[in-house]
């Protein structure tokens, strides 16, 4: 597969940072005495992390090294092994090296192979098993050639292999001759470019380790056919086979030389400085809403220079603010890259076959989004592969295909970003959970829908598991997968049928910087309403206000009866007039008509962090400057929606 990952690097190189400095505070933390599980999972995520991205890009020595690590920790939070002082100094002695061997994969640092060589020692040492040096000098010395058949699967390029980065890496061992076996290659009607077709018989040159050819191979291995032959010192290579080597070398060349003319075409900005153009940006925002303010009382005639000034700094600035957002919009293939390898370890481990479906990878998602759903994600995966999909034979009794399909989707719906989850698995037990929640004592709607029932899963600590598995959330639950989601402004939903398997649904916004909103007034306070959230405003009658048992008071909208809320009063505000007029928003797969006494405008806003700047305020998400210098909350329409199940609940 033709796909350079050279602009996916910046991201991988900052993520291995921080998990870098999260393996090592949690290492020192176990060192002094913690074996708190949470503590000990940081650690192992942030080492399985490093190592999948590493093996996708082909830094193979940063990748076996924390293989090793990950399977030191996977011991120890298995409690297969006790954290001693030995393991952590070898763990905490690796991240460094693995500091060292970042910087080479980023800026060409050469590491101290030495040390390298010592921090894998230490680890397999501490397994159990001999140093990988002792082994290599044991097996004699090294011939002086080898002969290598290489037949990848056709679908290899979907665990993010590529051959062509395995031919570079054997090339710097030694000369190597490339022959190219095409008896497999379809006819062009028939290619299909997601598929390896392509063989190849390779002859390498020098005196090179079989272990160090290993290495280049080890994430294919399962996913090729391979045999490596020692070279006798006499054998040379057929003319032939020479002049497709060179051929061979002068296409990489031309391979690479394409990627730097690429790398010539655009320039790696520290996220801090984007982070601050956007706060400019914000800032012009709010000017721009200043002065639109300061003019409103004047006659348009007497000024009409000056406002149609005005309303070209309003375009100029959205389309700036567009621009520079689009600065931080990556795509959410940053994300779905992750699970190949991971799709393929848990169903191996779990002897179950499991086919991943990614769709809509180039859907863009704001820089912030991305690194924070990555975990929710993983979760999710991990839970349809372990309790949604079933077993082969289970599936062929079921007159299902052996092999069960996950799917990661990612679309642009309106204002937000929706990713689904899917399996074609056994689905819900609406019995289970209803079990299960009795005899926890949760709150359970009478008559409950099966959206009430699939969203008691999301209760602390919830599980319908019949046995704890080290698979079975990793330390995370559903509880906290909605709780990261929603404080990213985002929500989260079940749908399930039984045979036909579980879909989750998490709708987010494409951006947390600048949103449109509808301003209101309500108890002589003003209120930013999401305008992503809007369905609708109205002026009700009387008689289609209603109060109902268990319901409260409801609205009736074209035959459907919505909650009728008060902003002023959930907010506790009481200095205005009569809310007579109506905002019909939806929410979390809820719609609310919102009693408001004007509907003030509609305008960009600059989302504030009330959060870090006050403290949490339930139903609200953030707050804005507006343009008279006034302090306006938004409006948090999912946690609308969910306090008002909560206090039906109660």
């Amino acid at each position: 597969m033709n796909m350079d990952l050279q602009r996916f690097h910046a991201t991988y190189f900052e993520e291995s940072r921080e998990g870098l400095d999260a393996m090592e505070a949690g290492l020192l933390a176990m060192d002094g005495g913690s074996t708190d599980p949470e503590v000990i999972n940081s650690v192992f995520r942030a080492a399985h992390s490093i190592k999948g991205g590493a093996a996708t890009f082909g830094f193979e020595k940063m990748a076996s090294l924390t293989h090793v690590l990950e399977t030191l920790l996977d011991e120890i939070r298995g409690g297969k092994r006790a954290i001693t002082s030995g393991a952590v100094d070898a763990m905490l002695a690796s991240v460094d090296v693995l500091r060292t061997l970042l910087a080479e994969a980023e800026h060409g640092k050469p590491s101290d192979q030495a040390a390298v060589e010592a921090a894998m020692a230490r680890l397999q040492q501490e397994l159990g098993s001999a140093p990988a040096v002792a082994q290599a000098k044991a097996a004699g010395p090294e011939p002086e050639g080898w002969k290598i058949a290489f037949a990848p699967a056709p679908s290899l390029f979907m665990t993010g292999n590529d051959p062509l980065r395995i031919l570079r890496e054997l090339e710097q061992l030694g000369d190597l001759d490339v022959t190219a076996k095409l008896d497999r290659m379809p006819d062009f009607p028939q290619l299909d470019p997601l598929e390896a077709c392509i063989a190849w018989d390779l002859g390498l040159r020098g005196k090179v380790p079989r272990s160090a050819i290993d290495d280049v191979f080890a994430w294919v291995v399962d996913d090729c056919e391979l045999d490596i032959q020692p070279q006798l010192p006499a054998a040379a290579p057929a003319t032939g086979a020479g002049a497709t080597s060179a051929q061979g070398r002068q296409a990489a060349a031309a391979v690479a030389a394409a990627h730097v003319g690429e790398a010539e075409t655009s320039i790696r900005v520290s996220v801090d400085k984007v982070d601050a153009l956007i706060n400019l940006v914000g800032e012009l925002v709010i000017t721009q809403a200043m002065l639109k303010q300061c003019t409103s009382g004047m006659d348009p005639t007497q000024a009409e220079r000056l406002f149609a000034g005005l309303d070209l700094l309003e375009r100029n600035t959205r389309d700036l603010q567009e621009a520079v957002i689009g600065v931080r919009m990556l795509p959410v293939d940053a994300v779905f890259r992750r699970f190949p390898r991971l799709v393929r370890d848990l169903s191996t481990r779990l002897g179950k076959q499991v086919r991943l479906q990614t769709i809509g990878e180039g859907t863009e998602l704001d820089k912030g989004l991305i690194e924070k759903i990555t975990d929710p994600l993983v979760h999710l995966v991990r839970n349809a592969i372990d309790h949604g999909l079933e077993l082969p034979e289970v599936r062929r009794q079921a007159g299902k295909d052996e092999t069960g399909t996950i799917t990661l989707a990612a679309s642009h719906q309106g204002g937000h970003i929706v990713i689904e989850v899917a399996d074609d698995g056994r689905g819900l037990d609406r019995a289970k959970i209803l079990a299960k929640a009795a005899e926890r004592g949760l709150q359970v709607p009478e008559n409950p829908t099966d959206a009430q029932v699939w969203d008691l899963i999301f209760a602390p600590g919830f599980s319908t598991a019949d046995q704890v598995t080290d698979l079975s959330g990793r330390g995370v639950g559903m509880d906290v997968v909605r709780r990261n989601i929603q404080g990213l402004g985002g929500e989260v939903q079940i749908e399930s049928a039984p045979g036909k398997g579980t879909r989750v649904v998490i709708r987010l916004p494409l951006t947390l910087a600048i949103l449109d909103g509808m301003v209101v007034s309500t108890g002589g306070e003003i209120l930013i309403l999401p305008l992503s959230h809007v369905l609708e405003a109205l002026q009700p009658e009387a008689e289609d206000i209603r109060t109902v048992a268990g319901e409260g008071r409801v609205l009736r909208v074209r035959g459907e009866y919505l909650p009728l809320i008060s902003l002023a009063d959930t907010y506790g505000y009481h200095g205005g007039g009569r809310e007579s007029l109506v905002v019909v928003v939806e929410g979390d797969g809820q719609k609310l008509a919102l009693e408001v006494e004007e509907l003030v405008g509609q305008q960009q806003v600059v989302v504030k962090n009330l959060e870090k700047n006050y403290r949490r305020v339930p139903g609200i998400s953030g707050a804005t400057i507006l343009g008279d210098g006034r302090v306006a909350l938004i409006v948090d329409v999912g946690g609308l929606a969910r306090m008002r199940q909560v206090q039906k609940a109660a």
